[in-house]
C-alpha cells in the first residue's frame, strides 16, 4: 500500500512539474476583445487549457520571432489580421518543436482559425504527381493545378519556405 502511494505521489509530482516547465501544446482562438487579433492558449495534450503558465515565451509566427507574454495561460498576438491568411505558429523548448499551421478566415470582422493538417500538404501534391505520371494527358492539367495550389498558398501568406518547413516539422515529429 505504501509503495502504491509513493508511486502515485512521484507520478503526480512528475506530471505537475512537466506541465509547469513549458508549453508543449497550444490552442489558437480569436481574441475575446474581437480586435482582429488571435490568442494563443497554452494547453496539455488533451487540448485542456493550462492556466498555470505565466511569463515570456518565444514563438515564431509566420517566420517572425515574437516574445509573447503569457498571463494565466493566455497570450494575444500583437499584430492584427487584416484579411484571411495562413499563419504558421511554432514554439521550441527543451521538449522539442511544437507547431501548428492555421488558416485564419476573416469574415465581417470575426476571425475563425482553422487548423490545417500538414499531411494534406504532402498528399495533395503526391496525388497530382501520381495522376500526371499515370495519365499522359493529365500532365498539363497537373502543372496548372500545381500553379493554382502554390498561387493560392502564396497569396494568402504561405510562402514556399514556410510550406517546406511545415512539412519537415511534421515529418520530424512523426519519427
Amino acid at each position: 500500500m505504501r509503495l502504491a502511494f509513493f508511486v502515485y505521489l512521484f507520478l503526480s509530482t512528475a506530471i505537475s512539474f512537466a506541465q509547469g516547465t513549458g508549453i508543449n501544446n497550444f490552442i489558437v482562438k480569436e481574441s475575446l476583445l474581437k480586435n482582429s487579433k488571435i490568442a494563443i492558449i497554452a494547453a496539455d495534450s488533451l487540448e485542456k487549457p493550462i492556466e498555470s503558465i505565466n511569463g515570456t515565451y518565444t514563438f515564431s509566427v509566420s517566420g517572425f520571432t515574437q516574445q509573447l507574454n503569457f498571463n494565466e495561460g493566455v497570450s494575444i498576438l500583437p499584430l492584427p489580421i487584416d484579411k484571411s491568411t495562413f499563419v504558421y505558429i511554432k514554439h521550441e523548448n527543451d521538449a522539442g518543436t511544437h507547431s501548428k499551421l492555421l488558416y485564419v478566415y476573416k469574415k465581417d470582422g470575426d476571425l475563425s482559425p482553422i487548423t490545417i493538417s500538414r499531411i494534406f500538404f504532402i498528399i495533395i501534391p503526391l496525388i497530382i504527381l501520381i495522376l500526371a505520371f499515370a495519365f499522359k494527358k493529365f500532365i498539363y492539367m497537373a502543372v496548372v493545378l500545381f500553379l493554382i495550389f502554390f498561387f493560392f498558398s502564396y497569396s494568402n501568406g504561405l510562402n514556399i519556405s514556410t510550406y517546406f518547413e511545415t512539412i519537415f516539422d511534421y515529418l520530424k515529429n512523426l519519427v
